[in-house]
């Protein structure tokens, strides 16, 4: 699956892919750019979001167009499919 994705100010286009695996911290997704970097996000149990997997940087996310949220990661920046629940205003 592919998903917007651009590195600092060039626009958001269709250009990463998206990948999802189960370990013992829960889902993780795996973000590939198309030069061969990537990012790992961990889904948050209690339905927030995302969280950064690894690295130092913290996952910044908002909510964006119905049915997506905006995460990004230093001058990375994802468009991501998410269902926003109730009361996950990420405070």
């Amino acid at each position: 699956m592919h998903v917007p994705c651009a590195k600092g100010a060039a626009a958001l286009a269709p250009d990463c892919t998206i990948e999802q695996s189960r370990g013992a911290d829960g889902v993780i997704l795996t973000l590939r750019h198309p030069d061969g970097g990537f990012r790992r996000l961990r889904i948050s149990p209690d339905g927030r979001g995302v969280v950064a997997a690894d690295g130092a940087e913290r996952a910044q996310v908002t909510a964006s167009t119905p049915g997506s949220i905006d995460v990004a990661l230093g001058t990375d920046r994802y468009r991501l499919p998410a269902t926003v629940q109730p009361g996950a205003n990420g405070s």
